[in-house]
Protein backbone atom coordinates (compact mmCIF):
# COMPACT_ATOMS: atom_id res chain seq x y z
CA UNK A 1 0.00 0.00 0.00
CA UNK A 2 1.42 3.34 -1.26
CA UNK A 3 2.63 6.17 1.95
CA UNK A 4 1.03 9.23 1.91
CA UNK A 5 3.19 12.95 2.17
CA UNK A 6 2.49 12.79 5.66
CA UNK A 7 3.22 9.00 6.63
CA UNK A 8 6.46 9.41 4.94
CA UNK A 9 7.47 12.81 6.67
CA UNK A 10 7.18 10.91 9.79
CA UNK A 11 9.88 8.76 9.22
CA UNK A 12 12.29 11.50 7.96
CA UNK A 13 14.65 12.78 10.29
CA UNK A 14 12.88 16.58 10.00
CA UNK A 15 15.84 18.45 10.39
CA UNK A 16 15.25 20.98 7.09
CA UNK A 17 18.78 20.36 6.24
CA UNK A 18 18.45 20.92 2.40
CA UNK A 19 20.86 18.20 1.66
CA UNK A 20 18.49 16.71 -0.46
CA UNK A 21 17.63 19.13 -2.70
CA UNK A 22 14.57 20.13 -1.43
CA UNK A 23 13.96 23.01 1.56
CA UNK A 24 12.07 21.05 3.78
CA UNK A 25 11.56 17.72 5.15
CA UNK A 26 8.01 18.13 4.70
CA UNK A 27 8.38 18.83 0.60
CA UNK A 28 10.98 15.76 0.13
CA UNK A 29 7.84 13.83 1.29
CA UNK A 30 5.92 14.79 -0.91
CA UNK A 31 8.15 14.22 -4.10
CA UNK A 32 9.10 10.73 -2.37
CA UNK A 33 5.20 10.00 -2.47
CA UNK A 34 4.55 11.61 -5.80
CA UNK A 35 7.71 8.82 -6.48
CA UNK A 36 9.54 11.73 -8.21
CA UNK A 37 12.54 11.22 -5.77
CA UNK A 38 14.79 8.68 -3.93
CA UNK A 39 14.95 8.13 -0.45
CA UNK A 40 19.02 7.89 -1.27
CA UNK A 41 18.99 11.41 -1.93
CA UNK A 42 18.17 12.13 1.48
CA UNK A 43 21.47 11.28 3.85
CA UNK A 44 20.62 11.76 7.19
CA UNK A 45 17.49 8.92 6.81
CA UNK A 46 17.20 6.26 9.53
CA UNK A 47 17.84 2.48 9.54
CA UNK A 48 14.06 2.14 9.99
CA UNK A 49 12.95 4.69 6.94
CA UNK A 50 15.25 2.75 4.61
CA UNK A 51 13.44 -0.58 5.76
CA UNK A 52 9.99 0.81 6.05
CA UNK A 53 10.30 3.07 2.64
CA UNK A 54 13.02 1.19 0.53
CA UNK A 55 12.10 0.63 -2.80
CA UNK A 56 8.66 1.65 -2.08
CA UNK A 57 9.83 4.90 -1.89
CA UNK A 58 11.30 4.72 -5.85
CA UNK A 59 10.26 6.60 -8.48
CA UNK A 60 8.83 4.02 -10.98
CA UNK A 61 11.48 4.91 -13.81
CA UNK A 62 14.62 5.41 -13.48
CA UNK A 63 15.96 8.98 -14.10
CA UNK A 64 19.58 9.16 -15.97
CA UNK A 65 22.06 11.87 -16.76
CA UNK A 66 24.37 11.80 -19.47
CA UNK A 67 26.78 14.71 -20.64
CA UNK A 68 28.02 17.33 -18.99
CA UNK A 69 27.40 20.63 -18.40
CA UNK A 70 24.86 22.96 -20.65
CA UNK A 71 25.04 20.14 -23.33
CA UNK A 72 23.79 17.58 -20.65
CA UNK A 73 20.77 16.12 -21.02
CA UNK A 74 18.07 13.70 -18.61
CA UNK A 75 15.97 10.95 -19.82
CA UNK A 76 13.25 8.58 -17.64
CA UNK A 77 11.48 10.37 -14.29
CA UNK A 78 8.63 9.80 -16.24
CA UNK A 79 5.49 9.34 -14.34
CA UNK A 80 2.96 9.68 -16.61
CA UNK A 81 1.28 7.75 -19.54
CA UNK A 82 -0.63 10.25 -21.13
CA UNK A 83 0.67 14.14 -20.76
CA UNK A 84 -3.04 15.41 -20.33
CA UNK A 85 -2.85 13.60 -16.56
CA UNK A 86 -0.61 15.73 -15.71
CA UNK A 87 2.61 16.55 -17.84
CA UNK A 88 5.90 14.64 -19.22
CA UNK A 89 9.04 16.01 -17.57
CA UNK A 90 12.20 14.82 -19.63
CA UNK A 91 11.74 15.47 -23.37
CA UNK A 92 12.94 12.67 -25.90
CA UNK A 93 16.81 13.19 -26.48
CA UNK A 94 17.41 13.33 -30.35
CA UNK A 95 21.01 11.73 -31.84
CA UNK A 96 22.54 11.47 -34.81
CA UNK A 97 24.20 8.37 -36.23
CA UNK A 98 27.80 8.65 -37.01
CA UNK A 99 29.79 5.61 -38.57
CA UNK A 100 33.93 5.21 -37.52
CA UNK A 101 34.64 4.23 -41.24
CA UNK A 102 34.26 7.58 -42.87
CA UNK A 103 37.15 9.86 -43.24
CA UNK A 104 37.62 12.38 -40.52
CA UNK A 105 36.89 15.30 -42.42
CA UNK A 106 33.54 13.98 -43.15
CA UNK A 107 33.32 12.88 -39.50
CA UNK A 108 33.91 16.47 -38.64
CA UNK A 109 31.95 18.01 -41.14
CA UNK A 110 28.68 15.86 -40.59
CA UNK A 111 29.49 16.35 -36.23
CA UNK A 112 29.77 20.32 -36.98
CA UNK A 113 26.87 20.58 -39.20
CA UNK A 114 24.60 19.03 -36.65
CA UNK A 115 25.94 20.41 -33.87
CA UNK A 116 25.84 23.90 -35.02
CA UNK A 117 21.87 23.61 -36.20
CA UNK A 118 20.52 25.30 -33.25
CA UNK A 119 16.69 26.54 -33.60
CA UNK A 120 14.85 29.03 -31.87
CA UNK A 121 10.90 28.54 -30.96
CA UNK A 122 9.41 30.35 -28.70
CA UNK A 123 12.36 31.07 -26.28
CA UNK A 124 13.76 28.01 -26.35
CA UNK A 125 16.72 26.77 -28.53
CA UNK A 126 16.16 23.02 -29.91
CA UNK A 127 19.42 21.06 -30.67
CA UNK A 128 20.19 17.75 -30.61
CA UNK A 129 21.44 15.79 -28.06
CA UNK A 130 23.71 13.50 -28.39
CA UNK A 131 26.09 11.06 -31.24
CA UNK A 132 26.06 7.96 -31.88
CA UNK A 133 29.41 6.41 -32.41
CA UNK A 134 28.94 2.62 -34.40
CA UNK A 135 31.73 0.58 -34.97
CA UNK A 136 31.17 -0.24 -38.03
CA UNK A 137 34.74 -0.68 -39.15
CA UNK A 138 35.05 -3.65 -36.13
CA UNK A 139 38.82 -1.36 -35.93
CA UNK A 140 40.09 -0.46 -32.77
CA UNK A 141 42.37 2.93 -33.84
CA UNK A 142 39.48 4.22 -36.44
CA UNK A 143 36.70 4.00 -33.72
CA UNK A 144 38.97 5.74 -31.16
CA UNK A 145 40.35 8.55 -34.01
CA UNK A 146 36.57 9.14 -34.70
CA UNK A 147 35.91 9.47 -30.97
CA UNK A 148 38.46 11.90 -31.08
CA UNK A 149 37.23 13.96 -34.18
CA UNK A 150 33.53 13.73 -32.55
CA UNK A 151 34.76 15.37 -29.33
CA UNK A 152 36.82 18.53 -31.65
CA UNK A 153 33.68 19.02 -33.03
CA UNK A 154 31.15 19.30 -30.65
CA UNK A 155 30.41 18.72 -26.46
CA UNK A 156 27.54 17.07 -26.72
CA UNK A 157 26.73 13.12 -25.07
CA UNK A 158 28.44 10.49 -26.88
CA UNK A 159 26.84 6.83 -27.52
CA UNK A 160 29.53 4.49 -27.71
CA UNK A 161 28.30 1.87 -30.61
CA UNK A 162 31.19 -0.82 -29.91
CA UNK A 163 30.86 -4.57 -28.20
CA UNK A 164 34.57 -4.72 -28.09
CA UNK A 165 35.22 -3.86 -24.71
CA UNK A 166 38.99 -3.05 -24.24
CA UNK A 167 38.03 -0.54 -27.10
CA UNK A 168 35.09 0.66 -24.97
CA UNK A 169 37.50 1.06 -21.99
CA UNK A 170 39.79 3.13 -24.16
CA UNK A 171 37.43 5.41 -25.37
CA UNK A 172 35.81 6.04 -21.82
CA UNK A 173 39.31 7.04 -20.57
CA UNK A 174 38.83 9.64 -23.18
CA UNK A 175 35.67 10.47 -22.17
CA UNK A 176 36.75 10.90 -19.07
CA UNK A 177 33.80 12.63 -16.90
CA UNK A 178 31.25 12.94 -19.74
CA UNK A 179 28.84 10.73 -18.99
CA UNK A 180 28.70 8.75 -22.23
CA UNK A 181 25.94 6.01 -22.60
CA UNK A 182 27.55 2.40 -23.68
CA UNK A 183 25.78 -0.31 -26.53
CA UNK A 184 27.34 -2.89 -25.97
CA UNK A 185 25.49 -5.19 -28.53
CA UNK A 186 26.21 -8.73 -28.10
CA UNK A 187 28.78 -8.21 -25.45
CA UNK A 188 28.93 -9.48 -22.45
CA UNK A 189 26.45 -7.40 -20.59
CA UNK A 190 27.65 -7.83 -16.85
CA UNK A 191 31.44 -6.98 -18.20
CA UNK A 192 29.79 -3.92 -19.23
CA UNK A 193 27.79 -3.07 -16.47
CA UNK A 194 30.57 -3.18 -14.08
CA UNK A 195 32.38 -0.57 -16.45
CA UNK A 196 29.72 1.53 -17.06
CA UNK A 197 29.76 1.76 -12.92
CA UNK A 198 33.58 2.65 -12.61
CA UNK A 199 32.94 5.10 -15.58
CA UNK A 200 29.50 6.59 -14.26
CA UNK A 201 27.84 5.77 -17.66
CA UNK A 202 24.70 4.31 -18.80
CA UNK A 203 24.47 1.03 -20.05
CA UNK A 204 21.79 0.12 -23.32
CA UNK A 205 20.26 -3.27 -22.41
CA UNK A 206 18.94 -5.07 -26.42
CA UNK A 207 17.21 -7.66 -26.29
CA UNK A 208 14.86 -9.39 -28.42
CA UNK A 209 11.79 -10.30 -26.21
CA UNK A 210 10.04 -8.86 -23.67
CA UNK A 211 11.42 -11.89 -21.17
CA UNK A 212 14.84 -11.68 -22.05
CA UNK A 213 14.80 -7.78 -21.51
CA UNK A 214 13.55 -8.75 -18.07
CA UNK A 215 16.08 -11.11 -17.28
CA UNK A 216 18.78 -8.91 -18.50
CA UNK A 217 18.02 -6.05 -16.28
CA UNK A 218 16.59 -8.28 -13.62
CA UNK A 219 20.02 -9.69 -12.97
CA UNK A 220 22.26 -5.99 -14.07
CA UNK A 221 19.84 -4.37 -11.11
CA UNK A 222 21.06 -7.41 -8.63
CA UNK A 223 24.47 -6.67 -9.27
CA UNK A 224 23.84 -3.00 -7.81
CA UNK A 225 23.83 -1.10 -11.30
CA UNK A 226 20.71 0.04 -12.66
CA UNK A 227 21.46 2.69 -14.74
CA UNK A 228 20.48 1.33 -17.58
CA UNK A 229 18.18 2.20 -21.11
CA UNK A 230 15.69 -0.37 -22.53
CA UNK A 231 16.22 -1.85 -26.70
CA UNK A 232 13.41 -3.82 -27.19
CA UNK A 233 13.67 -5.30 -30.62
CA UNK A 234 10.96 -4.54 -32.79
CA UNK A 235 9.95 -5.16 -36.62
CA UNK A 236 8.62 -1.82 -37.61
CA UNK A 237 7.18 1.29 -36.02
CA UNK A 238 3.73 -0.50 -35.14
CA UNK A 239 5.51 -3.43 -32.97
CA UNK A 240 7.87 -0.59 -31.28
CA UNK A 241 5.01 1.84 -30.42
CA UNK A 242 3.13 -1.55 -29.02
CA UNK A 243 6.34 -2.71 -26.90
CA UNK A 244 7.13 0.58 -25.26
CA UNK A 245 3.57 0.86 -24.53
CA UNK A 246 3.59 -2.67 -22.68
CA UNK A 247 6.53 -1.50 -21.18
CA UNK A 248 5.72 1.69 -19.72
CA UNK A 249 2.26 0.74 -19.02
CA UNK A 250 4.26 -2.57 -17.19
CA UNK A 251 6.58 0.13 -14.89
CA UNK A 252 4.04 3.05 -14.11
CA UNK A 253 0.89 1.48 -13.29
CA UNK A 254 1.72 -1.97 -12.45
CA UNK A 255 5.09 -1.31 -10.58
CA UNK A 256 7.21 -3.83 -12.51
CA UNK A 257 10.87 -2.75 -12.00
CA UNK A 258 12.68 -4.65 -14.78
CA UNK A 259 10.69 -2.29 -17.16
CA UNK A 260 11.33 1.10 -15.07
CA UNK A 261 14.25 2.39 -17.18
CA UNK A 262 14.06 5.02 -20.28
CA UNK A 263 13.56 3.09 -23.65
CA UNK A 264 16.30 4.21 -27.01
CA UNK A 265 14.90 4.03 -30.70
CA UNK A 266 17.84 3.08 -33.26
CA UNK A 267 15.70 3.84 -36.19
CA UNK A 268 17.34 2.80 -39.23
CA UNK A 269 14.90 3.62 -42.18
CA UNK A 270 16.29 4.84 -45.37
CA UNK A 271 13.03 6.52 -47.14
CA UNK A 272 12.75 9.96 -45.72
CA UNK A 273 9.08 9.62 -45.10
CA UNK A 274 9.30 6.72 -43.39
CA UNK A 275 12.00 7.79 -40.87
CA UNK A 276 10.30 10.94 -39.63
CA UNK A 277 6.94 8.66 -39.10
CA UNK A 278 9.01 6.26 -37.05
CA UNK A 279 10.93 9.35 -35.40
CA UNK A 280 7.49 10.83 -35.14
CA UNK A 281 6.23 7.47 -33.34
CA UNK A 282 9.05 7.26 -30.92
CA UNK A 283 8.52 11.21 -29.72
CA UNK A 284 5.15 10.51 -28.86
CA UNK A 285 5.19 7.18 -27.68
CA UNK A 286 7.87 6.79 -24.56
CA UNK A 287 11.21 6.72 -26.49
CA UNK A 288 13.54 8.58 -24.01
CA UNK A 289 16.36 8.76 -27.03
CA UNK A 290 15.74 8.62 -30.78
CA UNK A 291 18.98 7.87 -32.50
CA UNK A 292 18.41 9.17 -36.20
CA UNK A 293 20.98 7.40 -38.90
CA UNK A 294 21.47 10.66 -40.19
CA UNK A 295 21.43 14.69 -39.90
CA UNK A 296 18.96 16.18 -42.26
CA UNK A 297 17.73 19.85 -41.14
CA UNK A 298 13.90 20.14 -42.97
CA UNK A 299 13.60 16.43 -40.88
CA UNK A 300 14.96 17.74 -37.52
CA UNK A 301 13.23 21.04 -37.96
CA UNK A 302 9.88 18.91 -37.95
CA UNK A 303 10.79 17.20 -35.13
CA UNK A 304 12.11 19.61 -32.72
CA UNK A 305 8.69 21.63 -32.88
CA UNK A 306 6.75 17.93 -32.43
CA UNK A 307 9.11 17.48 -29.53
CA UNK A 308 8.06 20.68 -27.56
CA UNK A 309 4.66 20.92 -28.27
CA UNK A 310 4.66 17.08 -26.17
CA UNK A 311 6.89 18.27 -23.32
CA UNK A 312 5.62 21.80 -23.05
CA UNK A 313 3.55 21.54 -19.65
CA UNK A 314 -0.32 21.85 -20.21
CA UNK A 315 -0.69 23.68 -16.81
CA UNK A 316 1.58 25.81 -17.19
CA UNK A 317 1.92 28.77 -20.31
CA UNK A 318 5.16 29.25 -21.75
CA UNK A 319 5.48 32.77 -20.50
CA UNK A 320 9.13 35.25 -20.95
CA UNK A 321 9.80 37.81 -18.07
CA UNK A 322 8.11 40.83 -17.56
CA UNK A 323 10.03 43.61 -18.54
CA UNK A 324 10.43 46.45 -20.78
CA UNK A 325 11.54 44.77 -24.50
CA UNK A 326 13.85 46.93 -26.66
CA UNK A 327 12.95 45.65 -30.31
CA UNK A 328 15.80 46.80 -32.59
CA UNK A 329 17.80 49.73 -31.41
CA UNK A 330 14.82 52.22 -30.04
CA UNK A 331 14.99 55.71 -29.37
CA UNK A 332 13.10 58.15 -26.84
CA UNK A 333 10.94 59.21 -29.34
CA UNK A 334 10.24 55.49 -30.85
CA UNK A 335 7.06 53.89 -30.77
CA UNK A 336 5.55 51.99 -28.31
CA UNK A 337 3.47 48.78 -27.57
CA UNK A 338 1.87 46.52 -25.28
CA UNK A 339 1.27 42.94 -24.78
CA UNK A 340 1.11 40.28 -22.16
CA UNK A 341 4.22 38.09 -21.52
CA UNK A 342 3.24 34.62 -22.97
CA UNK A 343 6.10 33.67 -24.88
CA UNK A 344 4.01 32.58 -28.42
CA UNK A 345 1.63 36.11 -28.01
CA UNK A 346 5.36 37.98 -27.38
CA UNK A 347 7.35 36.33 -30.12
CA UNK A 348 4.80 36.99 -33.03
CA UNK A 349 3.94 40.92 -31.74
CA UNK A 350 8.10 41.33 -31.62
CA UNK A 351 8.56 39.72 -35.18
CA UNK A 352 6.08 42.15 -36.34
CA UNK A 353 7.56 44.96 -35.26
CA UNK A 354 10.83 43.85 -36.43
CA UNK A 355 9.72 42.74 -40.08
CA UNK A 356 8.07 46.43 -39.84
CA UNK A 357 11.82 47.39 -40.47
CA UNK A 358 11.00 50.00 -37.35
CA UNK A 359 12.71 49.93 -33.55
CA UNK A 360 10.14 49.81 -30.84
CA UNK A 361 9.63 49.56 -26.82
CA UNK A 362 7.49 46.52 -26.05
CA UNK A 363 5.79 46.71 -22.82
CA UNK A 364 5.41 43.03 -21.55
CA UNK A 365 3.57 42.87 -18.06
CA UNK A 366 3.26 39.92 -16.17
CA UNK A 367 0.42 38.48 -16.70
CA UNK A 368 1.24 34.87 -15.43
CA UNK A 369 1.75 34.20 -19.04
CA UNK A 370 -1.99 34.02 -20.37
CA UNK A 371 -2.73 35.62 -24.09
CA UNK A 372 -4.40 39.02 -24.34
CA UNK A 373 -8.04 37.81 -23.95
CA UNK A 374 -7.32 35.55 -21.69
CA UNK A 375 -5.22 37.81 -19.34
CA UNK A 376 -8.03 40.36 -20.13
CA UNK A 377 -10.96 38.11 -18.67
CA UNK A 378 -8.78 37.16 -16.33
CA UNK A 379 -8.46 40.71 -15.04
CA UNK A 380 -4.41 40.55 -15.53
CA UNK A 381 -4.39 42.91 -18.11
CA UNK A 382 -6.13 46.03 -17.12
CA UNK A 383 -5.67 49.80 -17.38
CA UNK A 384 -4.71 49.79 -13.56
CA UNK A 385 -1.72 47.38 -14.22
CA UNK A 386 -0.71 48.48 -17.18
CA UNK A 387 -0.40 51.87 -15.95
CA UNK A 388 1.38 50.92 -12.61
CA UNK A 389 3.63 48.94 -14.64
CA UNK A 390 4.83 51.51 -16.85
CA UNK A 391 5.86 53.52 -13.63
CA UNK A 392 7.70 50.44 -11.83
CA UNK A 393 10.01 50.25 -14.95
CA UNK A 394 10.49 53.74 -15.19
CA UNK A 395 9.64 53.73 -18.85
CA UNK A 396 8.71 57.77 -18.68
CA UNK A 397 12.30 58.18 -17.73
CA UNK A 398 13.41 56.55 -21.02
CA UNK A 399 10.96 57.94 -23.62
CA UNK A 400 9.29 61.72 -24.45
CA UNK A 401 6.63 60.68 -26.58
CA UNK A 402 3.83 59.97 -24.40
CA UNK A 403 1.78 57.31 -26.90
CA UNK A 404 1.00 54.02 -25.64
CA UNK A 405 0.00 51.56 -28.29
CA UNK A 406 -2.58 48.47 -27.17
CA UNK A 407 -4.21 45.68 -28.77
CA UNK A 408 -7.17 46.24 -30.71
CA UNK A 409 -8.96 43.18 -28.61
CA UNK A 410 -8.64 45.25 -25.75
CA UNK A 411 -9.54 48.63 -27.00
CA UNK A 412 -12.21 48.54 -23.33
CA UNK A 413 -8.59 48.93 -21.13
CA UNK A 414 -7.84 52.62 -23.01
CA UNK A 415 -10.36 54.59 -20.94
CA UNK A 416 -8.85 53.53 -17.56
CA UNK A 417 -5.14 53.23 -19.13
CA UNK A 418 -5.33 57.00 -20.04
CA UNK A 419 -6.45 57.95 -16.15
CA UNK A 420 -3.48 55.58 -14.78
CA UNK A 421 -1.10 57.17 -17.08
CA UNK A 422 -1.98 61.20 -17.07
CA UNK A 423 -0.99 63.03 -19.93
CA UNK A 424 -0.08 59.87 -21.77
CA UNK A 425 -2.38 59.06 -25.03
CA UNK A 426 -3.93 55.41 -25.98
CA UNK A 427 -3.77 54.31 -29.13
CA UNK A 428 -6.08 51.43 -30.33
CA UNK A 429 -3.66 49.03 -32.60
CA UNK A 430 -4.94 45.94 -35.17
CA UNK A 431 -6.65 43.46 -33.69
CA UNK A 432 -4.26 40.74 -35.84
CA UNK A 433 -0.60 40.54 -34.83
CA UNK A 434 -0.45 40.24 -39.04
CA UNK A 435 -2.36 43.65 -39.25
CA UNK A 436 1.14 45.32 -37.47
CA UNK A 437 2.48 46.36 -40.45
CA UNK A 438 0.11 48.29 -41.98
CA UNK A 439 -0.66 50.05 -38.96
CA UNK A 440 2.67 51.39 -38.16
CA UNK A 441 3.51 52.46 -41.69
CA UNK A 442 -0.21 54.43 -41.13
CA UNK A 443 1.14 55.05 -37.59
CA UNK A 444 4.53 56.76 -38.62
CA UNK A 445 3.28 58.53 -41.37
CA UNK A 446 0.23 60.58 -39.62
Amino acid sequence: MALTGLEIFKLLPKTNCGDCGVPTCLAFAMKLAQKKAELSECPHASEQAKEILGAASEPPMRLLKAGVGADAFETGGETEMFRHEKTFYHQTAIAVKIDDNQPADSIAAQVKEADEYIIERVGEKLHIDAFRLSNISKDSGKFLSALDVIMQNSSRAVIIDCADIETVKAALSKLNGRRPIIRPGDGDVMEFAKLASEQGASLIIDAGSFQELAEKTEKTAASGFRDMILNLHCDGAGEKLRGNTIMRRAALRKGFKPFGYPAIWFINDEDESELIADAVVGICKYCGIIVLPKFNKEMLLTLYTLRQNIYTDPQKPIQVDPRLAAIGDPKSDSPIFVTTNFSLTYFIISGEIENAGISAWLVIPDCEGMSVLTAWAAGKFSGDKIGKFVKEIGLENKVNKREIIIPGYVAVISGDLEEALPGWRVIVGPQEASDLAPFIKNYLNN
